[in-house]
């Protein structure tokens, strides 16, 4: 016998739900994330980042960067996410996932009530400055093909339930406005 959704929901304090982050490589969706995760936690929210760089180094480390094993990589985050959220968990997902098709797939295998996408606005010019992990640079020397941003497209989300901007708000402005909005979302209470 399971235990239902809504007893682990009420233990917890709030709903469960997935943060789909999207956006250009350096654009702030893992830092972001991980901001987010720390105030949520400080707050006594069951939350869990699912980072693609440590998705790659794991799970799905027999993917490469094929058009189909970007999409496997995203399905696979999607699944683990779904399992946090069958857990009663705020399910934090910063990745890439440049393709509104693949985004919109991944939106479908949630509950709308469960799932919102947050569009981590940032120039390709501003990403590029802040090459965290010196990716830009090896695109541009040639030394990485299909770099989202340089020679791959990035599809801006249409609709995101969320939007931020963090070429011009400070990562604490912009951390605290996911928060906000994932406590009205979820239903987290307060203190």
């Amino acid at each position: 016998m399971f235990i239902q959704k809504k007893v682990i929901e009420h233990l917890n304090g709030h709903k469960g739900g997935v943060v789909w982050f999207t956006g250009l490589p350096g654009s702030g969706k893992t830092t972001l994330s991980h901001y987010v995760e720390k105030e949520l936690f400080n707050r006594g929210v069951q939350c869990v980042v699912i980072d693609g760089d440590q998705l790659r180094a794991g799970l799905n480390q027999d993917l490469g960067f094929s058009e189909d094993d970007r999409r496997e990589n995203l399905r696979r985050a999607a699944e683990v996410a779904v399992m946090f959220l069958n857990v009663g968990f705020i399910v934090l997902v910063p990745m890439i996932s440049p393709s509104r098709e693949v985004r919109s797939k991944t939106r479908l295998r949630f509950n709308s009530k469960e799932f919102a996408e947050v569009y981590v606005k940032c120039s390709v010019e501003t990403c590029e400055q802040r090459d965290p992990k010196g990716l830009y640079l090896k695109a541009r020397q040639g030394e990485l093909r299909d770099f989202t941003g340089i020679d791959a497209t990035y599809e801006t989300p249409i609709q995101p339930e969320l939007t931020i901007d963090t070429e011009n708000e400070s990562i604490e402005k912009c951390m605290q406005v996911i928060v906000n909005f994932i406590i009205k979302k979820f239903a987290i209470k307060s203190g």
